[in-house]
C-alpha cells in the first residue's frame, strides 16, 4: 500500500505543478479554467485502492495544492481527503469502464468539491473561495474535469503495476 500511496503522491506532484504552471499559462490566454488533473489521480487511485489509499493520496496531494496555491492551508488536503476517502468507499462496486465510469467519478468529484467550497465559505468568509454555480468557470471545468477522466484514468492505468495494490491471494 506504501508504494501505491508514493507513486499516486508522484504523479499528483507532476500534475499539480503542470495544473500551476504550463496549463494555468495556456488557459489564461484563452480565458478557460484550469482542469483539475490532480482530482482526477484522487479519484482513480481511490476506486482502485480503497478507503485509505484514497484518503491518504487526497490528503497529501491537497497539502502539496496548498503549497503550490494561494489556498489557506489545510483546504485542499481537507477536500481531497474527503473525496478519496467517499471514491474509496465505491471500490469494487461499479466495473470499471473505459468511458463512462470515469467521467461520472470525476464529474461528482468536481460538484462535491464545488459543494465544499460553498460550504466552508459560509463558515470562513473572509479566507475561503467559493465557486458560483451561476458562472461559465465552474461549468468549464467540470467540463474539462470530465471529459478528460477517461484519457487521464487510460494514462494511470498504465503504470498499474506503481499504482494499483496487487490482490491477496
Amino acid at each position: 500500500m506504501a508504494k501505491n500511496i508514493f507513486w499516486a503522491i508522484i504523479f499528483a506532484f507532476i500534475a499539480a505543478i503542470a495544473q500551476s504552471t504550463l496549463l494555468a499559462f495556456v488557459t489564461v490566454h484563452i480565458h478557460f479554467p484550469v482542469p483539475d488533473l490532480v482530482l482526477g489521480i484522487v479519484v482513480f487511485t481511490a476506486y482502485i485502492n480503497g478507503v485509505m489509499t484514497g484518503q491518504v493520496t487526497g490528503f497529501f496531494s491537497g497539502l502539496l495544492l496548498d503549497f503550490l496555491s494561494a489556498a489557506p492551508l489545510g483546504l485542499n488536503a481537507f477536500i481531497y481527503t474527503l473525496i478519496g476517502a467517499l471514491t474509496g468507499f465505491m471500490k469494487g462496486t461499479f466495473f470499471l469502464d473505459v468511458l463512462f465510469l470515469p467521467m461520472i467519478l470525476c464529474g461528482c468529484a468536481t460538484i462535491f468539491k464545488a459543494l465544499l467550497l460553498f460550504f466552508l465559505h459560509f463558515l470562513f468568509p473572509e479566507t475561503i473561495p467559493v465557486y458560483s454555480v451561476f458562472h461559465l468557470i465552474f461549468w468549464l471545468e467540470l467540463l474539462l474535469n470530465t471529459l478528460l477522466a477517461p484519457l487521464l484514468f487510460g494514462f494511470l492505468k498504465l503504470f498499474k503495476s506503481l499504482l494499483i495494490e496487487r490482490r491477496q491471494t
